[in-house]
């Protein structure tokens, strides 16, 4: 097992002694030696079974040569586009261009391409035409089957396809990657490796013997949204361990992609066995001169606790990546790793975060799921909590307590996402109340996304009720115990459901709080959530039904612009989302107006306002001109 950081050059390479590695692992974030980075976890998890690993990060994907820094490895290339898809990194949801990358040396942009993961395939490929190549990680996992890709608008193949690569590992991948890596290494061509749970390649013939689900062709789910939809919630009900099915796509060239069944579930021993590998913690000591990288400081005082999450929120892809099924270290090997971080030179006794996906989910959402898996067409707690959910904190809430005891350590914080409405579920009051007292550092970050019931079922979150009872509660618990803490609430605007009447809805909850957050997230479109399948088909494929999805990018600017109608820039948004949604009433000086009326007319918009908005509220400009002038008359 490698102490220090693992090779990133031929002299790295001689210093330890190693002629020839087994795996050369390309990747598009900078080296950073820390479990919170999936590459660490990989090329930790293959050095410490004795496979010895090189990085090359962020190669120059215009010169051939960048790819042959560490030579030819043994076994193969792996290759991953980083901890963000490649596109969300240097995209806005406006599909702008972003100017900073946290996973970069110095936030630079532009270290890697778009489509990261693909390039360095063809890349590597210029070169070792024969080499076996493995993909994994967030952008691969996503992209494993035909997906609609929101950057280019269209329905993308699968990424196995594009890449050129031999095989593709989705989810987590540390059973995986050493299933592969001996199979490999006991000489099995990787053509033939088709048999490793959570892993997707591609064949042009299918053998008898084994039970699959054959979905639509591409070209069939390509041109057929309805079939793409059907396609996607067949995907979406098979990726549980337990229940799910293989999966084959066929391909008009004769090519199946064949999906095998997902991973199963570390146990709480592997996944304190992942996380006990001598990290180095940091990013490599050669980006110090550049200025770091900035992601780190999200997670160095921070503590993963566990994986997975059964919230079932349609816009969220863990379902597709870590699955419904929550898998957790012990206490013990949490706190190992606490006893690391306060000793730090940086440390100033904050723990940031002890969480996950969701930081109070510590165990299976009910009891059958180690052995039977999840519900296939239920979810855990949408719309309703399920009779057989298991609603319990006091694992976490005992976790949290031993961390506090420990030397240099001033707080304990909770920062990663709490599911309010588990935590309301829990008849027992002493996590909520413990966590108001000694977890919140002034304000709480919670994630309701919408009011507006009718947004909120197609997001699968609870109703509006739900989060009140939470809000109450909260409150309450400050009044007993003497704070004047504040929630932060995380909004979306335009996600597929809402209408303006629902954002209006939104901006008069915000108005009646007293609230205009500082940021508005627009839905974003990401691979292979059920709100993108919505996006994109304007069905929702649980129920086949029809969706209203605000495309339009001047509808969607109204949308966000409602969340902030306080702010002056946005009032002639604000004005002319008022107008076309009938609510005149909500211009005016009445402490319920939103905005007040001026007497100079809005500035002209730019583009029309999409056809699907409301076919009552098509409207010309000549009759929304007159509509604003009587407006004033009557507010004025």
């Amino acid at each position: 097992m490698t102490n220090g950081f693992l090779p990133i050059s031929k002299e790295d390479m001689n210093a330890l002694g190693i002629e020839q590695l087994d795996f050369v692992y390309v990747i598009g974030d900078a080296y950073v030696d820390h479990p919170s980075f999936g590459h660490a976890i990989i090329s930790r998890v293959l050095d410490a079974n004795g496979y010895s690993v090189g990085i090359i990060s962020q190669p120059d994907w215009k010169d051939k040569d960048s790819i042959n820094i560490l030579g030819e490895p043994r076994l193969g290339f792996l290759v991953m586009g980083g901890n963000m898809d490649s596109m969300v990194n240097h995209y806005s949801v406006s599909k702008k261009r972003r100017s900073v990358d946290a996973f970069t040396p110095g936030g630079v942009m532009g270290k890697r391409p778009d489509y990261a993961t693909t390039v360095y395939c063809n890349l590597i490929r210029q070169t070792y035409k024969t080499k076996p190549i493995i993909i994994g990680g967030i952008e691969a996992s996503l992209r494993r089957l035909a997906h609609y890709d929101y950057w280019s608008n269209k329905v993308k193949r699968s990424i196995l396809l594009d890449s050129g690569a031999d095989l593709l590992l989705y989810g987590m991948g540390e059973r995986s990657i050493l299933e592969v890596a001996n199979a490999l290494d006991s000489g099995i061509d990787i053509k033939d490796i088709t048999y490793v749970e959570g892993s997707v390649y591609k064949t042009k013939e299918l053998h008898d013997g084994y039970e699959y689900i054959m979905l639509p062709d591409y070209d069939t789910i390509k041109e057929d949204k309805p079939s793409y939809a059907k396609s996607f919630y067949t995907q979406y009900t098979n990726t549980d361990p337990f229940t799910s099915k293989t999966l084959v796509e066929p391909y008009s060239n004769g090519v199946y992609v064949v999906q095998n069944t997902p991973a199963k579930p570390l146990s709480t021993a592997e996944m304190d066995r992942v996380y006990s590998y001598p990290y180095m913690r940091t990013y490599h000591p050669s980006y110090e001169e550049l200025g770091g990288v900035a992601a780190i400081e999200e997670v160095k005082f921070s503590l993963v606790s566990n994986r997975g999450c059964f919230g079932g929120c349609s816009f969220c892809a863990l379902t597709f990546h870590q699955g419904r099924i929550i898998q957790t270290r012990s206490h013990e090997s949490i706190i190992e790793e606490a006893k690391k971080i306060i000793w730090d030179k940086d440390f100033k006794g904050y723990i940031h975060d002890v969480g996950g996906p969701t930081a109070n989910f510590r165990h299976t959402s009910c009891e059958k799921q180690l052995e039977h898996g999840v519900c296939k067409n239920k979810q855990c707690l949408f719309p309703k909590p399920c009779q057989n959910l298991k609603v319990d904190h006091k694992d976490y809430l005992s976790l949290l307590k031993k961390l506090r005891e420990l030397p240099n350590v001033k707080k304990v914080f909770i920062r990663s996402g709490i599911r309010f409405d588990y935590l309301v579920a829990d008849k027992n009051d002493e996590f909520f109340e413990e966590m108001v007292k000694n977890h919140i550092s002034g304000q709480l970050k919670v994630a309701p996304e919408h009011v507006s019931d009718n947004v909120l079922s197609k997001m699968g979150k609870p109703s509006n009720d739900v989060y009140k009872k939470f809000i109450d509660k909260y409150k309450a618990l400050n009044k007993k115990l003497g704070m004047n803490q504040f929630v932060v609430p995380y909004l979306m605007s335009s996600h597929p459901g809402s209408t303006m009447k629902d954002a209006i809805i939104l901006a008069e909850y915000l108005r009646d709080l007293g609230y205009m957050p500082e940021q508005v997230q627009d839905f974003y479109p990401t691979p292979s959530t059920i709100s993108t399948c919505m996006y994109y088909t304007g069905l929702d494929p649980r129920t086949m039904e029809k969706v209203y999805v605000p495309i339009n990018p001047h509808e969607k600017a109204m949308q966000r612009a409602l969340i902030q109608y306080r702010n002056p820039k946005n009032y002639d948004l604000v004005h002319e989302a008022l107008v076309l949604a009938h609510r005149e009433d909500l211009i005016g000086f009445d402490k319920k107006c939103l905005i007040r009326p001026r007497k100079d007319s809005p500035k002209k918009q730019n583009g029309p306002i999409s056809k699907n908005v409301d076919k009552n509220k098509k409207t010309n400009v000549a009759k929304k001109k007159k509509t604003i002038r009587n407006v004033h008359k009557r507010k004025g």
